[in-house]
């Protein structure tokens, strides 16, 4: 089935938002959570059972690529058909090309723990979390990137402020290019944020090829087109 946005993992049909929140059975694992979200036909999945394939996804690719890019560690998981357009695997998948990325550029870092702690922390954000709370998964996720990085905890001192910044500097970037969401764009931008933040706050240089291409939009039917800094055709510059 395509991975066209909007889509139901079950029917196809196009996803139907609540502005608030009501309990829904997931039509895969039937535990019953609260949802703002389900299809035409009634169809809830939950993030667990939309993410499960995807998670795997990025655990097998991360724990054997070399690749130095973050954006290339990105763009290759992302063709995987278990990643979906959008959805909540993209919180774990950003700190995780981030962390990979940076183990294969310094040698540091032991990249199977902080693997799992990034599972571990980008699971707890929900699917729609850009919408519903304000603050997008793929932001947050650069957020525990820079926590895992640093070993931060809540009673750190200067680097719980710089992990506060780099989730804050990344939902700029993210918040000014607007909306609708796109898992992709955002996820894009968040990794360029950290880059840089990376390369500015502790001297480490991850090396990004070229401008960055987005192949996606066939996928997404709320695309922003020539609007996207990452479409082929954009119309304004990159984060």
């Amino acid at each position: 089935m395509s991975r066209t946005a909007g889509a139901c993992l079950l029917c196809g049909a196009d996803l139907v938002y609540y502005p608030e929140s009501r309990p829904m059975e997931c039509s895969i694992c039937h535990r019953t959570f609260p949802s703002n979200a389900c299809c035409q036909e009634g169809h809830f999945v939950c993030d667990e059972c939309h993410e499960a394939m995807g998670l795997k996804a990025i655990q097998q690719f991360c724990t054997a690529t070399k690749e130095q890019d973050p954006i290339a560690i990105l763009q290759q998981v992302m063709e995987d058909p278990a990643i979906y357009m959008h959805g909540p695997e993209h919180h774990v998948l950003v700190g995780a090309a981030l962390l990979t990325a940076y183990h294969n550029v310094t040698g540091a870092l032991d990249l199977p723990r902080a693997l799992e702690e990034m599972f571990q922390r980008g699971k707890q954000v929900p699917g729609g979390a850009c919408g519903f709370w304000g603050c997008c998964g793929a932001g947050v996720s650069t957020g525990i990137f820079w926590s895992i990085l640093t070993q931060t905890t809540p009673l750190s001192g200067k680097s719980w402020g710089d992990c506060n910044r780099m989730t804050a500097r990344s939902l700029q970037a993210i918040g000014e290019i607007g909306g609708p969401r796109c898992c992709k764009r955002n996820s894009f931008t968040a990794v360029l944020t950290a880059v840089r933040a990376l390369e500015e706050e502790m001297g480490i240089i991850l090396p990004v090829a070229g401008p960055v291409v987005c192949h996606f939009q066939r996928e997404n039917a709320q695309c922003l087109g020539r609007r996207c800094p990452y479409n082929p055709g954009h119309s304004r510059p990159q984060p």
